[in-house]
């Protein structure tokens, strides 16, 4: 069934998924790479990449391009993804990383090589920072009584404050703002501070914030551009299609996208056995 959305005739096609909040761009079959998400898409938030979903990416790799992309560090794509992905190396060469929502890109040349980094200078980084702090203390914003690892992290072209701090058990962080209530007053204030950036909210704790221009969208404009790929050829899966949210972003490039669940990640496993499944049947 077609609909029209943002100028794009688009349609849900029969993937065995819940189509109540799965958007497809009609011709998905020419997709030539399958961006996604990380945190809440592939894994829990800030949570490994388990054994299951490494087969699929792996299985999914032996036919098409991957991209991943998110507010996370390429450190903290080291931690969570690379150092629990198992493919064959041939595999990895068809696989791209685009940490801080975009800001960085990387791809594999027998070993992680940086394409591009948009860093931050120190005295951006300083204003953030300090808009932050002005902003806790305007809203009345109150730290809890024990952080995991940092409240405000320096990403190099990123800043990200995190509610409950980087290394928060997945379950707390969960219950810390579902309805995102908390994150959209500190968002109001943060845009009166520094509109010159772009504030987003990811994660279920996280608000990111890079220089203005620089999403999601950024990211996959400048990975279509390496790679020579055109919009109908990309194709997008992530949780974050809501208000503010830094997938939606993606939707201005009228690419073809799935929203997943919040969290996503069997979803997303679904996704890929059946997208899998029709390329091979030459759906």
């Amino acid at each position: 069934m077609r609909k029209l959305q943002n100028g794009v005739i688009l349609a849900t096609i029969s993937l065995g998924i819940d189509k109540t909040n799965s958007v497809y761009n009609w011709g998905m079959e020419k997709a030539e790479i399958i961006v996604f998400d990380l945190d809440q898409t592939l894994t829990e938030s800030k949570s490994p990449l388990d054994v299951e979903m490494n087969d699929l990416l792996c299985d999914l790799l032996r036919i098409k391009k991957v991209a991943v992309i998110s507010g996370a560090s390429f450190k903290q794509f080291q931690d969570q993804f690379l150092d629990h992905l198992v493919c064959p190396p041939e595999l990895l060469s068809k696989l791209y990383l685009l940490p801080t929502d975009g800001a960085a890109f990387y791809e594999y040349k027998d070993k992680w090589q940086c394409v591009y980094n948009h860093a931050l200078a120190v005295e951006e980084k300083q204003k953030i920072i300090k808009a932050f702090e002005e902003t806790f203390l305007e809203t009345g914003f109150k730290r809890e009584e024990r952080i995991f690892g940092e409240l405000i992290e320096d990403r190099g072209s990123q800043i990200t404050f995190s509610g409950l701090g980087m290394k928060a058990p997945i379950e707390l962080k969960e219950k810390w703002d579902p309805d995102r209530k908390k994150r959209e007053v500190l968002e109001e204030n943060l845009l009166k501070k520094i509109p010159e950036y772009s504030i987003k909210l990811g994660g279920t704790t996280s608000i990111d914030i890079t220089p203005k221009g620089i999403d999601k969208a950024f990211g996959i404009e400048a990975l279509m551009k390496n790679l020579n790929l055109s919009k109908e050829q990309v194709f997008y899966v992530g949780d974050a299609f809501y208000k503010d949210g830094n997938d939606t972003s993606i939707i201005r490039l009228n690419i073809g996208y799935k929203s997943v669940g919040d969290p996503g990640i069997e979803d997303t496993k679904q996704f890929i056995r059946e997208f899998i499944k029709q390329s091979q049947m030459g759906v």
